[in-house]
């Protein structure tokens, strides 16, 4: 039989890369969607569901389950994004983005589980960002909401191992998605002394994901570790200076790699 995926946000960016990519080698897949009618031209069914929201959590799990009886492979994907300086973005919109980006995944998880312990058998694959290993100026709150989940994990995998349940992080860099229309801007104000400094390093941000990588890159290396019989806790795909950010961040002294990134944004 057919694998069973469920994508939370699998339809659009890299999800639905990953959905289309996985379906034509074999796989049933899932997507899902606040909004399932707007994407009727979907190559796989799109299942509603709003991970904030743990009631369509549960339906959505439910309805895959009736029609499947098994999820083999969990796929959080869903995310938001988040920018401005941390003095001035509201209270409500870093919740919202926690609520997105760190609870709603681990709901997710926690509602599928069940049914892998009963299948003794289960891989979930967690999307982060590489900018969740470092805080980013004007890109705080998203680094601390993707940090956590990849810190999450770590503890996750020790506690599933008794029921062959693997788990994993998979870090992009910048694809070329539509991720910075549904973000959340902090406005520029007027009378803001991050002003200059905000404005730059915001037009910086949209320019990298406007030249970022194809999400098929991200779709083959998700396939990839399906077909892994042992998979690693973290994975980092992205192009290459994004991926040796990481390295540098490891090896250098902590104020070095700080003005080498505030360098990098001109700040």
């Amino acid at each position: 039989m057919s694998k069973v995926v469920l994508i939370t946000g699998g339809s659009s960016g890299i999800g639905k890369s990953i959905g289309e990519f996985l379906q034509t080698k074999g796989f049933k897949v899932y997507g899902t969607s606040r909004n399932p009618k707007n994407y009727p031209d979907s190559k796989f069914p799109i299942v509603a569901l709003d991970v904030t929201l743990p009631e369509t959590i549960s339906k959505c799990v439910e309805e895959v389950l009736e029609k499947e009886s098994k999820i083999d492979i969990l796929i959080n994907n869903a995310g938001a994004g988040i920018t401005g300086p941390l003095e001035e973005i509201p209270d409500a919109e870093i919740k919202r983005n926690f609520e997105t980006n760190f609870f709603g995944p681990i709901n997710v998880i926690k509602a599928v589980l069940p049914t892998m312990r009963q299948q003794h058998s289960g891989l979930i694959i967690n999307i982060t960002s590489i900018a969740g290993y470092m805080g980013l100026p004007f890109r705080g709150v998203y680094s601390a909401s993707k940090g956590a989940l990849e810190l999450v994990t770590e503890a996750f995998r020790m506690e599933l191992k008794d029921f062959n349940i693997a788990m994993t992080n998979v870090a992009p860099g910048d694809f070329a998605t539509n991720i910075a229309a549904g973000r959340y801007h902090a406005p520029v104000l007027e009378d803001s002394p991050y002003k200059i400094k905000y404005s730059h390093s915001l037009e910086m941000m949209n320019a990298h994901v406007d030249d970022g990588n194809d999400p098929k890159d991200m779709a083959e290396a998700i396939y990839k570790i399906i077909r892994t019989t042992s998979p690693k806790v973290h994975y980092k795909v992205g192009a290459f200076m994004q991926k040796f950010s990481i390295v540098l961040k490891r090896i250098l002294p902590d104020k070095v790699y700080e003005r080498l990134l505030m360098n990098h944004y001109k700040i």
